[in-house]
């Protein structure tokens, strides 16, 4: 009889011991995921990308889907969820939003308007040299000396003018 008087106080102890010291069950956590598919891209063949603007960001302007080439792998936005892969046509893998780079993530919103800024590129080029075009600035430097040009054309232009308006007054 002793023993069995042992054995119950044993449980109940056991009992009050894990209402007291162990987690409860209304501190339990429940993660409901609802994933939301990537719609299919096919690109038939490798894309000629455009460098955003002062981002060494490059899309091809030719795919309506938003997908950005950065620093050797594809990122592509969807329903708020980001995808990255290795090539143009996937496979496309979702990532946390911690791991986009700032500069793909800081794409202005409209960049699709206005007019391109740069020639399109050949996609093995951009493959190729994305990481000397960046690091020796070269869509910078580029875009200086285009500036310049202008310039120089403008300025040229302007004195042109000016001289023609004084002879016919």
């Amino acid at each position: 009889m002793k023993r069995k008087t042992f054995v119950i106080k044993a449980v109940l102890l056991a009992f009050v011991f894990s209402i007291f010291l162990l987690p409860s069950a209304g501190n339990a956590e429940v993660n409901v995921s609802v994933s939301v598919p990537l719609p299919p891209l096919v690109i038939p063949a490798p894309p000629g990308l455009v460098v955003i603007p002062g981002s060494y960001v490059y899309y091809p302007p030719g795919v309506e889907a938003d997908i950005f080439f950065y620093h050797g792998y594809w990122y592509r936005p969807h329903r708020g969820r980001w995808f990255r892969a290795a090539e143009y046509n996937g496979p496309w893998l979702g990532i946390a939003i911690g791991r986009v780079p700032r500069a793909v993530i800081g794409v202005p919103p409209g960049f699709r308007r206005g007019p391109v800024a740069y020639e399109r590129v050949p996609y093995r080029d951009v493959r190729t040299h994305w990481k000397t075009w960046e690091r020796d600035r070269h869509w910078d430097r580029d875009r200086h000396e285009k500036r310049e040009d202008r310039r120089d054309d403008r300025r040229e232009h302007e004195g042109h003018g000016h001289d023609h308006e004084r002879g016919m007054r």
